[in-house]
This record gives C-alpha cells, sequence and structure tokens, in this order.
C-alpha cells in the first residue's frame, strides 16, 4: 500500500516509522481496488492515562466513503499494529457488504426515529459543543450510506441522497434492522 500522507504531532516521523506504517499497512494491499487515498497521523499527547499517550489515526477513502481507524497504546509500534488489524476487519466487512449488495435486494428503510432514553432529568444538564467535524457529502443511496455506517462501526450515518438531492440519516435500530430519516 503506498501511504499518500504520513504525519506526525509531537512527534518526529523518522524513517524507521514511516517504514514500520508502510510495512504493517502493506497487508492491505488486496484491497487495493477499493482504497483511493490514504491518510496517516501519528500523535503523542501529554495526558495522564499512558495507554492513552500515543494514537494512531488512519483514514481510507474508498469508493462512496471513508474507512477509518483510531488506536491507542503505550507503545506507537502497538497502537500501529492495532490500527491495522481494524482496518483490515474494516475493509473485509466492506468488501463483504458491496458484494452482498449486489446479490442481495435492497434494504427496507424504516421511517420511525429511535426510541430516546427515559433517564434523568436533565433541566441541570447544559449541554455544550464538544467536537465538531466537517466531510465532504457524495451523494450515494441509502443502501450506500447503511454500508458506510457499518464500514466505520457507527450507528448512524448522514448522507446526501442521490435520488431526492437531499440530505438524510440511517442508522441501526435496536431490533437489528436500519431506520431512515428524511425531510419531507
Amino acid at each position: 500500500m503506498h501511504i499518500y500522507k504520513l504525519s506526525g504531532r509531537n512527534v518526529d516521523v523518522t524513517d524507521a516509522l514511516r517504514d514500520y506504517v508502510e510495512s504493517k499497512l502493506t497487508r492491505l494491499d488486496r484491497f487495493n481496488g477499493q482504497i483511493t487515498d490514504a491518510r496517516v497521523t501519528l500523535t503523542v499527547r501529554d495526558v495522564r492515562d499512558a495507554a492513552r499517550r500515543n494514537r494512531v489515526e488512519v483514514q481510507l477513502n474508498v469508493p462512496n466513503g471513508i474507512i477509518r481507524a483510531e488506536e491507542h497504546h503505550t507503545d506507537m509500534y502497538a497502537a500501529i499494529d492495532k490500527a491495522g488489524d481494524v482496518l483490515e476487519r474494516q475493509l473485509r466487512k466492506f468488501k463483504t457488504r458491496i458484494m452482498r449488495q449486489r446479490f442481495d435486494a435492497p434494504i427496507d428503510a424504516q421511517t420511525s426515529m429511535p426510541d430516546a432514553d427515559g433517564g434523568d432529568d436533565v433541566s441541570e444538564f447544559k449541554p455544550e459543543i464538544v467536537r465538531q467535524k466537517r466531510f465532504d457529502m457524495r451523494p450515494m443511496s441509502a443502501e450506500d450510506a447503511v454500508t458506510q455506517m457499518e464500514a466505520l462501526g457507527h450507528d448512524f450515518y448522514v448522507f446526501m441522497n442521490m435520488t431526492t438531492h437531499s440530505c438524510g440519516v440511517v442508522y441501526r435500530r435496536k431490533d437489528g434492522h436500519y431506520g431512515l430519516i428524511e425531510p419531507s
């Protein structure tokens, strides 16, 4: 696999580290037809929890989506190994879903909302936005959005519907099926 961008935050990316990343991620070569771009970021953070000090973030761009892994470990090399394992599982799952979609019926989109937790009194809780993400929304079908959601290991996925040209959200229901939320 060719790494298009390898960067470090608070760490010098030595030739040894670069070679290690390249060698560990070469096992993804069998999925190379699916990978269009790759970015790896190695970060050393000043945190009390030593197990979270070294972080490896990898983002692989694939047709109609993104495969991402973020792993932490006390040892940077072990974090790279863990990230490679996660990516391999996700790419295998992604490839399986694509093949299954070619032969199976489309996913039955549900229109009901996820169940809300009946929980604690939230009158004292003052929520704030603590993280913000931006991403390109490529037009895709609801079935492709579900594939991306599963590949990323998320419970929901926001996408641009290629038929209606509006924003939609697919999500995993507790009963194992999927839901689709779209504006009327």
